[in-house]
């Protein structure tokens, strides 16, 4: 067999005809032979058969020459199988995939999208993420000056004032017993 030869279309098909042509005439001469043992077996005695264990046996043998033969009709429905697979995937895949490409492509002029705009995109985002890091102000936009940033706002932590204290004094906080009368600190 000339691999080369076997590589393209033509040799693959002939291939996969030859080998199925095999296979069928191998499963009717097996499911013929299966008949003829059945009925060879279903009509010989050996000593000590009962009523009908000729018959029992001959199925179990040709059930089995069946069987043989049914793998053989599967083998060759795979063997087709192979060629279908072969062309799709082999033969076919080049020009499936510049279709696809040509799509993709009229896709993106018909929406507007090109190649060289998602790259100028990409590389002003990456200068800006750049400068953000370094610290350096971004071209083209006002810079931020502390000065004109907002002071930072602190929260008390004494919220609230509490009896016999003034808003601004730095007191302790009281004792439970100081602010609930008639009642003991814990």
């Amino acid at each position: 067999m000339d691999i080369e030869a076997l590589m393209t279309q033509q040799g693959m098909r002939n291939f996969t005809d030859e080998q199925r042509q095999t296979f069928t005439n191998d499963a009717t001469q097996i499911h013929q032979l299966a008949q003829i043992v059945h009925a060879r077996l279903a009509n010989t005695a050996i000593d000590g058969d009962r009523a009908g264990s000729a018959g029992r046996r001959a199925r179990k043998v040709s059930r089995k020459l069946g069987k043989v033969a049914r793998l053989l009709e599967k083998a060759a429905a795979e063997t087709e199988a192979v060629n279908a697979v072969y062309l799709r995937e082999v033969l076919e895949l080049p020009a499936r995939r510049a279709r696809e490409l040509e799509k993709k492509e009229q896709r993106r002029n018909r929406l507007g999208i090109a190649a060289s705009s998602a790259q100028a995109v990409v590389a002003k985002s990456l200068t800006k993420t750049t400068n953000t890091l370094n610290g350096s102000p971004q071209v083209g936009e006002p810079p931020v000056t502390p000065a004109a940033q907002q002071a930072p706002q602190y929260v008390s932590p004494q919220p609230f004032t509490f009896p016999g204290q003034g808003a601004g004094q730095a007191q302790p906080l009281p004792n439970i017993s100081e602010l609930f009368p008639g009642r003991e600190a814990m």
